[in-house]
């Protein structure tokens, strides 16, 4: 079986920087373009039906459109709007049975005479939902029989054919998200909110974890007494994992904390000394603290602020015992 030649490097010309500038300029006009002739009060119109939406908002396009109305309904799914993607072709197979009539279905299409749309409408409306096409064509066919049509301004597409659809899908993106994002400040959506619908990723992550949630405690925890030895605390300062002892009195109470950084100043100025020195004769007494209930990224915050970084925190309840550490490596192990 043979096979293609791959085309040479020489066989395509070169791109200088000019003239990718250029094509950059050009984009950047046909969608000032867009900003300058789009109807506010026409888009302003479909933004609040969308609110006062008290079904699902689905989304639907085909081709390139139908990937901008993907990424829009997963858009609004991330910040708790009932949304979906339909497939028209999909649809018209079984999968218009989600539709019910308390539901919107919003069509993506640049010229408004996109078949599978055009098929997909009448069934839509037997299902009682209300349909909006989303279009940059004047005078198109879904636009007549659609309950609602919102107009995009188009001035060309980028494509030096006119036809590679790289402009108005920019368009739809843009006007998709932002009508979103305006949907997020109708709502009144919290930061806790928002970090609900997104607890793996480091934003909610962020937002969600505290610093109970990453602390070790009991068992994990590197603690000793004042009145130990150094020398006897070595196993604890390194089995632990943390870096560092956690000096409590009898009740847990934080009397302070030893690093292995102080092992080795310790070690350096007091040479042989050392195996007489107790822990408490040489930890810091004055240690950053935290609470449980802080957020975790703010005890990296407090790791990382002046006068010089540290790589865990002692975790204390209001009584000043101690409950848990919290370490720079758990907090980025953690995501954070």
């Amino acid at each position: 079986m043979g096979s293609l030649d791959s085309p040479s490097p020489n066989f395509y010309s070169k791109i200088d920087e000019n003239t990718l500038l250029n094509l950059f300029k050009s984009q950047q006009n046909h969608l000032n373009y867009f900003f300058q002739n789009l109807d506010l009060s026409q888009t302003l119109s479909f933004t609040q039906t969308l609110l006062n939406s008290t079904g699902t908002i689905f989304f639907s396009g085909v081709g390139k459109s139908g990937f901008v109305a993907n990424k829009i309904s997963q858009t609004l799914i991330s910040l708790g709007i009932p949304a979906g993607f339909l497939s028209p072709l999909d649809a018209l197979h079984g999968d218009i049975g989600i539709l019910a009539a308390r539901d919107i279905l919003v069509l993506f299409s640049k010229s408004g005479n996109t078949e599978e749309l055009l098929r997909l409408v009448p069934c839509a409306k037997a299902k009682g939902a209300f349909l909006v096409s989303v279009t940059s064509v004047e005078c198109n066919a879904l636009a007549t029989v659609c309950d609602m049509n919102v107009h995009l301004p188009l001035e060309r597409e980028l494509c030096p054919f006119d036809l590679a659809p790289v402009t108005s899908t920019a368009i739809q993106m843009v006007f998709g998200d932002t009508v979103a994002i305006a949907l997020m400040g109708a709502r009144n959506l919290t930061k806790d909110e928002y970090a609900a619908n997104h607890p793996a990723g480091r934003i909610g992550k962020s937002l969600i974890f505290k610093v109970k949630d990453v602390m070790k405690k009991q068992d994990e925890l590197p603690v000793c007494r004042e009145g130990d030895l150094i020398m006897d605390q070595l196993v604890e300062l390194t089995s632990k994992g943390c870096g560092c002892l956690l000096v409590i009195d009898e009740e847990y109470h934080l009397i302070g904390t030893f690093t292995d950084g102080d092992l080795r100043r310790t070690l350096k100025a007091s040479g042989e000394g050392i195996f007489k020195l107790t822990v408490g004769e040489m930890c810091n007494r004055n240690p950053r603290t935290i609470g449980p209930d802080a957020m975790a990224v703010e005890a990296m915050k407090k790791m990382e602020s002046p006068p010089s970084p540290v790589q865990f925190l002692p975790v204390i309840n209001h009584q000043n015992i101690v409950i848990g550490i919290v370490t720079l490596h758990g907090l980025v192990s953690a995501g954070l």
